[in-house]
């Protein structure tokens, strides 16, 4: 069994593990990085076409407020370009085709009135949340027990107002509204600038995308770290007392003064740790778990919709996908539809093989764009609750009552452990904006700790 000994051992390699070992080595800091896959990233991965076309199956979009991410990007020289939402979105519900136009209006009064309404009390609530500590919030221990969709139940009065809030909780959480902590909602919201600016394309969370895949992020910053990063390297337990850390994995022995775990709660969780977490922390990583999301693509010669003066933006009823964007390249060389299944019915298709998928991908694009949609040249498809190393994203989520009763532990250090990860972070929490600023912080955390 390889043995190795440093300052810092960071666990995982995706953007947040990345950034804090890239912070330490900058500051003199002998550091390794321990990641189980072959490769990083995380839950970010790109992929480049036969027509060299870059595109990608997990992270991908980039909202203007996310600086650290562009400030990286601009470091690296990625060129990023706005996600096209040129012409009408579509609502394809009970087998009928509705047109509009943006997210502001949906051709009712009544269900106009009703959504900017609820959004407008969702803002205000996620404005209100104190983002280090939201369990601090006068409300908290209400909030906490209520779940997303008894606040939508309560807050809004139409019928479509609370199918379309009610299909925000997996499009945003892939989970259903159900499962989810309101705090942990208005939390969420708040740490992203707001309801709007989360769900939102020009301006928004989806606003633009990597020529070259967001993943290069992290290659970038896997780059200044060379040799630093050992790859294939499962970790099974955590040794810690007074004088330092032992990390062992299937294959080595790792140690150090100090450790930034830096994975989600989920997989943190299955690590065996000697001593034993403290109920606090133990409690939170059993009570955080990971959304389900199927991301697909279908590849087309052009992107057709265009042409019929679409935006290629649909929300269906559908359960493959319920979510549809135009995720073409920028110079529209080919035409290529994103789809998302998210939370419940996510769980369902899993047991389905992607040739299934495909065919209902295909009729539910059909459905919105017409004809023209009945014969892709490709189809993508990635199920990351299968990823052995994420199970699951786009990150892990509070159940009712966690926030309250845990929340308190997620940043605290248990003695020579800190922990970073998207989940983490107090700005764009479940981003990559998130995760480098989760990292940044735990390397200051243990920098100040070895000065």
């Amino acid at each position: 069994m390889q043995t190795r000994a440093c300052d810092v051992v960071v666990i995982g390699a995706g953007p947040s593990g990345l950034a804090a070992a890239r912070q330490l080595a900058r500051q003199g800091i002998d550091v390794i990085v321990l990641e189980a896959r072959d490769r990083v990233g995380g839950r970010t991965l790109s992929q480049t076409l036969d027509n060299g076309v870059t595109i990608d199956i997990g992270g991908q979009w980039v909202a203007p407020s996310q600086h650290r991410v562009h400030a990286l990007a601009q470091e690296l020289g990625l060129g990023i370009f706005p996600t096209f939402e040129d012409g009408e979105g579509v609502v394809l519900s009970g087998g009928e085709v509705t047109r509009f136009e943006g997210m502001a209006g949906f051709g009712d009064d009544a269900i106009d009135a009703d959504i900017d309404q609820a959004r407008e009390r969702l803002e205000a609530l996620a404005a209100s949340i104190p983002l280090d500590a939201p369990w601090e919030h006068p409300e908290a221990a209400a909030l906490d027990r209520m779940t997303y969709a008894e606040w939508i139940d309560r807050n809004l009065a139409t019928d479509f107002g609370r199918w379309l809030f009610n299909f925000n909780a997996p499009g945003v959480f892939s989970v259903d509204a159900s499962e989810l902590s309101m705090l942990h909602v208005a939390f969420y919201f708040g740490a992203g600038g707001g309801f709007s600016v989360v769900t939102g394309t020009r301006g928004g969370g989806q606003d633009s995308r990597f020529h070259t895949g967001m993943q290069q992020l992290s290659l970038g910053l896997a780059a200044e770290l060379g040799s630093r990063i050992c790859f294939n390297e499962v970790v099974i337990r955590i040794e810690q007392d007074h004088a330092g850390v032992r990390i062992v994995s299937e294959t080595s022995q790792t140690t150090a003064r100090y450790a930034i775990i830096a994975i989600s709660p989920t997989l943190a969780g299955r690590i065996r740790y000697q001593p034993p977490m403290p109920a606090a922390r133990d409690g939170l990583m059993q009570r955080m778990p990971m959304g389900t999301a199927i991301k697909m693509m279908l590849i087309y010669d052009k992107p057709f919709w265009r042409e019929d003066g679409l935006s290629g933006f649909a929300l269906t009823d559908h359960d493959v996908p319920q979510l549809l964007y135009d995720n073409s390249p920028e110079d529209g060389s080919c035409g290529i539809l994103l789809g998302f299944t998210e939370g419940l019915p996510a769980r369902r298709w899993i047991a389905e093989p992607p040739a299934a998928r495909r065919a209902e991908a295909i009729r539910t694009a059909v459905a919105c764009f017409g004809e023209q949609a009945t014969h892709p040249t490709g189809f993508i498809d990635k199920s990351w609750t299968e990823e052995e190393f994420s199970r699951g994203c786009y990150a892990g989520t509070m159940t009712p009552g966690t926030w309250t009763t845990f929340g308190h532990a997620i940043r605290t250090p248990i003695g020579r452990l800190h922990w970073a990860g998207t989940e983490t972070a107090t700005f764009w929490n479940g981003y990559g904006e998130g995760a480098i600023q989760a990292g940044e912080r735990a390397a200051k955390e243990v920098a100040e700790r070895l000065a």
